[in-house]
């Protein structure tokens, strides 16, 4: 080796002109875009206590805050029952603000898995309020409603629903 290529290598560059240093570089500034990206990104998780959820249905409430979820120990899926508190509402409609109800979930942000190996998930988390003998309380249920809720039993959900995914 050439004096002036042992010079070039001990100063911290390469034969190649500069690669070791330009790939450090990029490793570090591809770590800062990931982890940034791991902030600013959402995390989609099970529906638990304190989680708000929109209401498609005309019963009258707006927003609900989930109370405790009736199944599992980590918390409530796609067609699962919750309980929930009614935060906003409508005037002159069927429920109040305040009110606790039974409600069922119908759209998740967490994805779910189906049969045949496809996933299912939503941009919301949204309900469907229902009494104690499991019959919706209001009339009509707004926006896609997944057809695993026949798996569960919620037949006059789909009945309801406008369109069916």
């Amino acid at each position: 080796m050439t004096s002036s290529s042992s010079r070039l290598l001990h100063a911290g560059y390469s034969l190649l002109g500069n690669l070791r240093n330009n790939s450090a570089g990029f490793m570090r500034a591809s770590h800062e875009i990931i982890s940034n990206d791991l902030y600013t990104q959402q995390m989609r998780t099970f529906i638990q206590m304190r989680t708000s959820l929109k209401v498609v249905d005309n019963s009258g409430a707006k927003r609900v805050m989930c109370i405790q979820a009736l199944k599992g120990k980590k918390g409530a899926r796609l067609g699962d029952t919750i309980v929930c508190s009614v935060k906003e509402a409508q005037a002159g409609g069927k429920v109040k603000k305040g009110e606790v109800h039974y409600g069922v979930v119908v759209r998740a942000a967490m994805p779910r898995g189906r049969c045949d190996g496809s996933e299912v998930k939503f941009d919301d988390n949204a309900v469907v309020l229902i009494n104690k003998q499991g019959e919706p309380i209001g009339t009509r249920v707004m926006g896609p409603v997944p057809h695993e809720l026949r798996r569960k039993k919620h037949l006059k959900i789909l009945s309801l629903a406008q369109h069916i995914v």
